[in-house]
């Protein structure tokens, strides 16, 4: 997880105690095998477990002010715990596949509360997988790869703020093809983002006022809060930081490789 670097460059970095460094203890379990089929086929199996124990873990608060982020040892302890697997199979006829999961559990517990947090900006699991077939007769070889995350807690301004709090299940898909004919030299191309996904798509906005980005026109109450108005109904600020996926739809690409020997 990359929670701490997120969203540095939209808001104040705020350092409210001398930090302690963090310490951590871990273990891992990891299972290799290859196994191997008749005709030559063969699949390679890679699977981890892991378990990491943090003290004084440095943690990012996003919450108490919208517009800093707050740095402070944790008061308590965090684990990050999992299972990975990983499978490469290789098949006689050209075909090769290689896939592969990930299940995270991350949570913190502060000593003052009794409830686990689980981190923004978290997801709970992964998929990844790519898919090569090499067409020998029409020396044109096709990839097709891709990557699924599951649902992760995103940065709100506010309750009022209108973007989901909770990512959706999100995948980017690419396809490329590769004409290996001609001596010495390589010509792909292909589409990246096949689903044309981006995470606006879902989300009224994703830039929260970005038409003021200064915050010119926003006003406070007494005690320093935003309040609604008619060019700012959901009593905004100005906030970049709700990105958690790429932001380019679908798009084609052509090359030419060359190899000098």
């Amino acid at each position: 997880t990359e929670e701490h670097a997120a969203l540095t460059g939209s808001r104040e970095v705020i350092v409210t105690e001398d930090l302690k460094p963090e310490r951590s203890y871990n273990a891992n379990l990891n299972f290799i095998k290859k196994i191997f089929f008749s005709g030559g086929s063969f699949i390679n199996v890679d699977a981890s477990a892991w378990y990491t124990h943090f003290n004084n873990q440095i943690i990012p608060d996003y919450v108490s002010n919208v517009n800093q982020i707050i740095y402070s040892n944790l008061n308590g302890y965090a684990v990050s715990r999992g299972l990975s697997a990983n499978f490469d199979m290789v098949f006689t006829n050209g075909l090769k596949v290689i896939a592969g999961g990930s299940l995270l559990n991350v949570f913190s517990k502060n000593e003052s509360i009794l409830q686990k947090i689980r981190p923004m900006l978290t997801e709970k699991w992964t998929g990844t997988w790519g898919i090569s077939y090499k067409l020998e007769k029409l020396n044109l070889g096709l990839d097709y790869t891709g990557n699924i995350y599951g649902p992760m807690q995103l940065p709100r301004l506010s309750t009022s703020d209108p973007r989901s709090g909770l990512s959706p299940i999100w995948s980017l898909q690419n396809i490329q093809f590769t004409y290996s004919g001609l001596k010495e030299i390589e010509i792909y191309g292909g589409v990246k983002n096949l689903l044309n996904w981006t995470p606006g798509r879902s989300e009224p906005f994703l830039i929260a006022r970005s038409g003021d980005p200064f915050d010119k026109n926003v006003q406070t109450d007494g005690s320093g809060n935003v309040i609604p108005t008619p060019s700012n109904p959901y009593a905004l600020t100005f906030d970049p930081g709700y990105v958690y996926a790429p932001n380019q739809g679908i798009r084609g690409f052509l090359g030419v490789r060359l190899t000098i020997k």
